[in-house]
C-alpha cells in the first residue's frame, strides 16, 4: 500500500501507543504519512543521534579528532542500563564515545560529548547544518535519580528533538547528506536495544535505529529496509512509560504496519 494511504492513527490506536508522534517516509518515492509529528514529547536518549551527528560534523571540519583520547571524569558519571567501561580515569577515544552513545545508549559517553562538542555549538549545528529547527541540547542525561549535577544547565530548559526532526535527520543519514553518514549508520546498525520496533519486524528486515526511554516516554526510530529491498524512515515517539508493556505495544505497531509495507 502506498505510504500516503496509510492511516497511522488507526495503527497507533490498535497498538495502544497513543499519545504518539509518528513519521513514515518512503525513501524511494518521498511519499510520507505522519501523526502529530511535532508533538512535544521529551526525546530521552533519541537526542544522542543529533548530538553524535554534530560531533561527526566537527570531526569532518577538523575541529575535533575522532582518535583523540578523552579521560572520563567523575562529574559526568550517571547510571546506565548496560555495563559500561566508562568509569573515572578511563581513557576513551572520541570514536568510542560516539559509538557507545548510539549503539549502547551510554549516558556517560553522552555527557562527555556535551562537554566536547558544547551544547550551544551542537544546537547550532543541528539547526543550521541539518535543518533540525526544533532540536536543542540543554541538559546532560541522568540514568537514574537523583539527577546528575549539571552546572551548564540553565535550570529550566529541556532537551528537544521531536519526531519530525528525527525523521529529517534519519532521511539525511540514509541519503548520505550528513558528514560521516556511513559511520553514523554503522553505529545505528550496532544497536543493542531491540525490544521495541525491531521486535515487530519480519525475518530478513533490517532496522538501523535508536531508542529512548524514561518513566514518561518510550521511543524508537530509524531507517528500515525490508527483506524485499524497500527502504523507509520510521520514527515513533510515544507518551508511554518505559518498560516491557510499552515495548510490546511498539512491537505490535511495527508488526501491523509492516504487513502493509
Amino acid at each position: 500500500m502506498p505510504v500516503a494511504d496509510l492511516d497511522l492513527a488507526q495503527f497507533a490506536r490498535a497498538a495502544g501507543i497513543l499519545p504518539a508522534a509518528i513519521v513514515l517516509l518512503d525513501l524511494a518515492t518521498d511519499e510520507q504519512a505522519s501523526l502529530d509529528p511535532e508533538l512535544p514529547l521529551y526525546p530521552a536518549s533519541t537526542i544522542k543521534v543529533p548530538l553524535v551527528a554534530a560531533a561527526l560534523a566537527e570531526v569532518e571540519t577538523g575541529r575535533l579528532d575522532d582518535a583523540a583520547v578523552v579521560s572520563v571524569d567523575a562529574a559526568n558519571m550517571t547510571a546506565n542500563d548496560d555495563a559500561s567501561p566508562l568509569v573515572p580515569g578511563y581513557q576513551a577515544p572520541l570514536a568510542e564515545l560516539m559509538h557507545r552513545a548510539i549503539a549502547r545508549s551510554d549516558n556517560v559517553a553522552t555527557n562527555l560529548l556535551f562537554d566536547i562538542v558544547g551544547r550551544e555549538r551542537a544546537t547550532a549545528i543541528a539547526r543550521d547544518r541539518f535543518g533540525l529547527r526544533a532540536t536543542a541540547f540543554h541538559r546532560k542525561l541522568s540514568g537514574a535519580t537523583p539527577l546528575i549535577d549539571d552546572p551548564g544547565w540553565d535550570g529550566r530548559s529541556r532537551n528537544t528533538h521531536p519526531a519530525a526532526d528525527a525523521a529529517r535527520l534519519y532521511t539525511a543519514i540514509a541519503r548520505d547528506r550528513v558528514p560521516r553518514a556511513g559511520a553514523l549508520l554503522a553505529m545505528l546498525g550496532a544497536q543493542v536495544w531491540n525490544e521495541k520496533l525491531a521486535a515487530g519486524l519480519r525475518s530478513g528486515d533490517r532496522l538501523w535505529h535508536k531508542t529512548g526511554d524514561t518513566d514518561e516516554v518510550s521511543h524508537d526510530g530509524g531507517i528500515l529496509e525490508t527483506h524485499e529491498g524497500n527502504r523507509y524512515v520510521l520514527v515513533v515517539h510515544t507518551g508511554l512509560p518505559s518498560g516491557e508493556v510499552a515495548n510490546a505495544h511498539l512491537a505490535r505497531f511495527m508488526h501491523d504496519l509492516r504487513a502493509q509495507l
